[in-house]
């Protein structure tokens, strides 16, 4: 398959105080979250000065991806500027006639897949019928060099803290029903096989699973259990060091520097808890060296590369011009 340009497409982020508020509302647009959930969350950012991580991170990989790749390489976001519609129509003003999208997020499921699938959609329409062809490349939760980025981040994590420290894999907790409406509990299934590849690549033999950041009515259930419950219940037991890894995170958005960096370094110090938070792969150059592999596979027909594990969990492949992936994961009815 011949391409002709990349889009990088990611979530997006606020780059001032004055675009927070704006920002947030864009994300939550026709979810009827309370004014007062969107001033807590607004807070967040503001204690960094109102900028998310998330743009800078993005335009640092696409410098390495530049150097790895020999595509002109674009950029997009679904909930700020650079909106993807305004990156599609660009490239359509440069003459770009088809497109590779790398998306940051690893898995399937609705905000982690069907959204970009969405976005791309909803950017062609935008453009118009000169809009260039889009091949979303398919997600990466098992590929080896995001098992090896994470491997390396927590070696690096452990020599900060005791050697018995307690290994914890986090990731965004989501409905428990949007878990199963793209596949049966999809999601969830795909990050607890990339940690359990990821803890035996890091040589642990034994870890634990949680999920973080959980947002809505306290009535709907959610994955569990949340980070910060498992960190109490672990000092309760006598742990007295925590490696956590945000596995479900490839860049530091607001839930890892705050939620984590935060939040549950705070929670972990007050209760005597040696504490240390694994790296995310951010701009690391073999992030870009993954994205090149997942172009190849499709310029060259390349078999798709992925580490082995025991009970490996199926993933999406391509999809083109916001058509459901193949195989249909994110495509699936909710089932009841």
């Amino acid at each position: 398959m011949f391409f002709d340009a990349l889009l990088v497409l990611s979530f997006g982020g606020p780059e001032g105080p004055e675009q927070v508020r704006p920002f947030l509302e864009n994300v939550t647009r026709g979810r009827n979250v309370p004014p007062e959930r969107l001033d807590r969350v607004a807070e967040h950012y503001l204690h960094f000065g109102g900028v998310s991580p998330i743009n800078a991170i993005n335009r640092a990989l696409i410098t390495e991806l530049r150097a790895e790749l020999d595509l002109p390489v674009y950029f997009g976001n679904r909930n700020w500027e650079p909106y993807v519609e305004d990156a599609v129509t660009t490239m359509r003003d440069n003459g770009i006639r088809r497109a590779a999208v790398f998306t940051t997020s690893a898995w399937s499921g609705y905000s982690s897949c069907t959204q970009y699938v969405e976005d791309i959609a909803r950017a062609r329409r935008v453009t118009g019928p000169d809009a260039p062809e889009l091949v979303k490349l398919r997600t990466y939760f098992d590929h080896p060099l995001f098992v090896e980025m994470f491997a390396d981040a927590i070696a690096a994590a452990a020599r900060t803290v005791p050697a018995d420290a307690r290994l914890v894999f986090t990731a965004h907790s989501v409905p428990v029903a949007a878990d199963q409406r793209c596949g049966p509990h999809l999601y969830s299934r795909q990050v607890g096989y990339a940690a359990r590849l990821v803890a035996a690549a890091a040589g642990y033999a034994d870890h634990d699973l949680v999920w973080q950041s959980r947002s809505g009515p306290p009535q709907v259930p959610w994955l569990q259990p949340d980070v910060a419950d498992h960190l109490s219940t672990l000092a309760t037991a006598g742990t007295k060091a925590v490696i956590v890894c945000p596995i479900g995170f490839v860049a530091d958005h607001i839930e890892v520097v705050w939620d984590l960096d935060n939040e549950l370094r705070s929670q972990a110090e007050a209760a005597g808890m040696a504490f240390a938070r694994a790296a995310t792969p951010n701009a690391d150059r073999r992030f870009a060296r993954l994205a090149v592999g997942l172009i190849d596979e499709l310029r060259h027909g390349y078999q798709p590369v992925r580490a082995s594990g025991p009970d490996p969990v199926p993933g999406c492949l391509a999809s083109i011009d916001g058509a459901p992936c193949r195989p249909p994961h994110c495509a699936a009815p909710e089932s009841g």
